[in-house]
């Protein structure tokens, strides 16, 4: 499937034109910048919005720990943030939540609100801190309530429409970077002030 296919699935809510957390569907199909042509049809995360923004996704999304598929949906929601890969929040009923335990962790996004994190146990496998969602997210976000996303660094696979992907640098930030992605992106040495 094209990219072009795969943006036009999207559907973008929540916010309206003017609202600085709104992408238009022109922007996310490919960034013109110093790569010239060869960042055609691929996304900038240097045109994602700040604060971030939120889009639906039919993209089939897979995550897998210690042999075992622990995610499988086509319903999730992408957050795009300036200078991040995107992170994939998957609805709690495509996830085998029996293998999700919640842990003392938390965080504050100044955007989101407060995050709870999860253990990933499968057999002999465990990962802490490996899973988290926004059980009461703030205004504007909302549509992430029941989703969990994943740190693909912890997991032995997370797959976008069958492509393995990479994850972001750095141990705080958990996008997930696919050949439809381009960069830099934030995360690595150097980038702690983007």
């Amino acid at each position: 499937m094209s990219l072009t296919r795969a943006i036009d699935k999207f559907v973008f809510f929540c916010h309206e034109p003017g609202d600085r957390r709104y992408i238009s569907p022109m922007s996310s199909k490919g960034s013109k910048n110093s790569a010239g042509d060869r960042n055609a049809g691929r996304e900038s995360v240097w045109d994602y919005p700040r604060p971030p923004c939120v889009q639906r996704s039919s993209e089939h999304v897979e995550v897998w720990f210690a042999g075992q598929r622990i995610a499988d949906s086509t319903n999730a929601i992408r957050v795009l943030e300036t200078s991040h890969p995107p992170t994939y929040y998957i609805p709690a009923s495509d996830v085998a939540m029996d293998h999700l335990a919640v842990s003392t962790h938390r965080s504050v996004c100044e955007f989101k609100g407060k995050a709870r994190y999860y253990d990933i146990a499968v057999r002999n496998h465990t990962v802490r801190n490996a899973v988290w969602d926004y059980p009461n997210p703030r205004a504007g976000y909302e549509i992430l309530e029941n989703h969990l996303c994943f740190y693909p660094g912890k997991m032995d696979r997370c797959l976008v429409d069958g492509e393995e992907v990479q994850r972001q640098e750095g141990e705080f930030y958990g996008g997930w970077i696919t050949s439809r992605i381009t960069g830099p992106f934030k995360g690595g040495p150097g980038t702690r002030g983007w």
